[in-house]
C-alpha cells in the first residue's frame, strides 16, 4: 500500500446535505487534519447539492456535525470550516447549474493557487450517478490538467445488468484508474491487518489450506431493524444490500492466494481468480429469513412486514444464510458459510476458521468428540481483534480439558483506531486503489449470484433477538458442522 503524501486539491461532495456527509465524510476529513495526514493548505471541499445554501450555512452545519461526532473545540472547529468548506447549489441539477459550479471551482482553483487536482464524491442514489457524470463531464469536470478521480458508494448496480450498465457509463467519461467503488467493510484496519496476519507469518499461511481448515464462517450480524429505510431495503433485500458485496468481498480476502507484490493491481487480480474459482451456488445452498414480531415484557420489536414503507404481504429477505465452494487446489472441499441479518441479539460481524480436528482421540478418558477444534476468529465490530482458541488441561484431578484463547486487541494495543472512511478517503487523495472494487469484480459477483436472485425465494421466518431462522442451522448440519460464534 502507498506511502505518498496528499497532494493539493478539491475535494467535491456531490450530495454534501445528506446523512453520509454529516455522519461519515466530514468527521473522515477533519480527522484526517487532526492526524496531520491532511493539511489544511492542501484542500479545497466544496459542497454540491440542490438546497439552497451559501457558504455560511454549510460550515454551520458541518461544525454542528463534527461536534455531534465528539470534537469540542470551537475555535479550532470553526476556524477548519471557515479555512476549508465552501458550497454550490445546483439548483435543479441541470447543464447550466452544473456550468456554475465549475466556474466556482475554477475560481477557488485560481485564488487559491490549487492545481487542477480534483476529487468527486457522489454521495448520491446510485439511480442519479449516470446523469452527474453526464453534467460533470458536459461542464468539463472531468478533464483537467492534474488528476480526477470519482469515488462512488454501493449498490453498484441492482443486477448483473444494472452493473453493466452502470460500468459503461462511467467508462464513457473517465477510464477505471480514475473510479473509486468504496466498500467500506475494506477500510477496516482489521480486514486490512488479515492480509499481513497471512502473508507476513508463515506460521499461518501454512495452515491456511485444506489439509488443516474444517470449514470457514463469515457473519455480519446487525441488531438493528430498517430504521426508516424500510423503502430502500423492500428493494434491495440482504442479498444485494450485504452478500453481493460486504461478505464476497471478506470472502475473497480470506480465501485469495499470496500475490505477486502488495500493491492495488496485484491484489485485485488474486481476490478476482477466487471468484472466478467458485462453485455455481444453487437453491439447496440458501437460506432467505424474514424477522417477525418478538415481544419482550411490555416491549414489542416489530416484524419486518410493519416496519414503516414495507409491504404487509412482502416477500424480501431480512436474512441469508449460504454456502459456497471454491474449486481450487488450497480450497476445494472446504465450505464457506456466508451469513447476514436483521434484528440479531447483537451487532457483529466475525470471520471464525475452524480447524481440522487430530486424527486421533488419545485422551482416552474423555467422550469421543468432546475436544472442541482449534479455531481462529477475526473479529472486525464491535472490537476489532484476533483470538486463537484451544484446548488446555484443567487443574487437578479427574482429567478435564477446557477451551481457551490467545487474544489481541487492536484498541488496546493501538489506542482509538482510524474509522474506515478516514482510510479510504485517504487512499482516494494517494491515488491508492487496493481497498477499492474493480468494475470486473462487482459484474463477476453478480454474475455469480444472478441465478439466486432470479430464483423463488422461500422466506423462512425467525423471531426478532435471534440468530435466524432454524433452516439455517440445518444447511451446516447436513455437513456436519454448526455456526461458531465469538469469544
Amino acid at each position: 500500500m502507498s506511502q505518498r503524501g496528499v497532494e493539493p486539491h478539491v475535494f467535491v461532495i456531490l450530495g454534501a446535505t445528506g446523512d453520509l456527509t454529516r455522519r461519515k465524510l466530514l468527521p473522515a476529513l477533519y480527522h484526517l487534519r487532526d492526524q496531520g495526514i491532511l493539511e489544511t493548505r492542501n484542500i479545497l471541499i466544496v459542497g454540491a447539492a440542490l438546497p439552497e445554501m451559501g457558504e455560511e450555512g454549510f460550515q454551520l452545519r458541518a461544525f454542528e456535525a463534527l461536534q455531534q461526532a465528539g470534537w469540542q473545540n470551537e475555535t479550532e472547529l470553526r476556524a477548519w470550516c471557515e479555512e476549508c468548506l465552501f458550497y454550490q447549489t445546483l439548483h435543479e441539477g441541470q447543464p447550466q447549474d452544473y456550468e456554475a459550479l465549475a466556474q466556482y471551482i475554477r475560481r477557488l482553483e485560481r485564488i487559491h493557487k490549487m492545481p487542477e487536482n480534483r476529487v468527486f464524491y457522489l454521495a448520491l442514489p446510485s439511480e442519479r450517478v449516470s446523469t452527474t457524470m453526464e453534467r460533470l463531464d458536459q461542464a468539463g469536470l472531468l478533464k483537467s490538467h492534474g488528476w480526477v478521480r470519482v469515488v462512488f458508494e454501493k449498490p453498484f448496480g441492482h443486477d448483473l445488468d444494472s452493473a453493466r450498465g452502470l460500468n459503461t457509463t462511467l467508462h464513457q467519461y473517465i477510464d477505471e484508474s480514475q473510479i473509486y467503488r468504496i466498500d467500506h467493510y475494506l477500510g477496516k484496519e482489521t480486514v486490512q491487518n488479515l492480509l499481513a496476519f497471512r502473508f507476513a507469518n508463515p506460521i499461518f499461511e501454512s495452515l491456511w489450506n485444506r489439509e488443516r481448515i474444517e470449514n470457514i464462517q463469515i457473519t455480519v450480524a446487525e441488531d438493528l431493524g430498517m430504521e426508516h429505510r424500510g423503502a430502500y431495503y423492500q428493494q434491495a433485500g440482504a442479498f444485494r444490500d450485504m452478500v453481493q458485496n460486504h461478505l464476497t468481498q471478506l470472502m475473497t480476502v480470506i480465501a485469495m492466494e499470496v500475490p505477486v507484490s502488495f500493491d492495488a493491481a496485484a491484489i485485485q487480480s488474486e481476490k478476482l481468480k477466487v471468484l472466478h474459482s467458485i462453485v455455481p451456488i444453487t437453491q439447496q445452498d440458501v437460506v432467505f429469513g424474514q424477522y417477525k414480531a418478538w415481544q419482550i415484557g411490555d416491549q414489542t420489536i416489530l416484524g419486518y412486514r410493519e416496519e414503516q414503507g414495507v409491504p404487509k404481504d412482502s416477500n424480501t429477505e431480512t436474512y441469508v444464510a449460504l454456502k459456497a465452494e471454491i474449486h481450487n487446489w488450497r480450497w476445494k472441499g472446504v465450505p464457506f458459510y456466508l451469513r447476514t441479518g436483521k434484528r440479531f441479539p447483537r451487532k457483529l460481524t466475525q470471520i471464525v476458521v475452524t480447524f481440522r480436528e487430530a486424527p486421533t482421540q488419545v485422551f482416552r478418558s474423555l467422550d469421543p468428540g468432546s475436544i472442541p477444534p482449534n479455531k481462529l476468529l477475526i473479529t472486525l465490530q464491535p472490537n476489532e481483534g484476533f483470538s486463537l482458541c484451544f484446548s488446555v488441561k484443567s487443574p487437578g484431578r479427574p482429567f478435564q480439558l477446557s477451551e481457551h484463547a490467545l487474544q489481541f486487541d487492536y484498541g488496546k494495543a493501538f489506542g482509538q483506531l482510524p474509522e474506515a472512511y478516514e482510510t479510504l478517503l485517504r487512499d482516494v487523495m494517494i491515488g491508492d486503489q487496493t481497498l477499492f472494487v474493480s468494475a470486473e469484480f462487482t459484474e463477476t459477483a453478480w454474475r455469480l449470484y444472478a441465478p439466486l436472485l432470479a430464483g423463488e425465494k422461500m422466506i423462512h421466518f425467525y423471531t426478532a433477538g435471534c440468530w435466524g431462522p432454524s433452516e439455517a442451522d440445518a444447511l451446516l448440519e447436513k455437513n456436519g458442522h454448526r455456526w461458531a460464534l465469538g469469544w
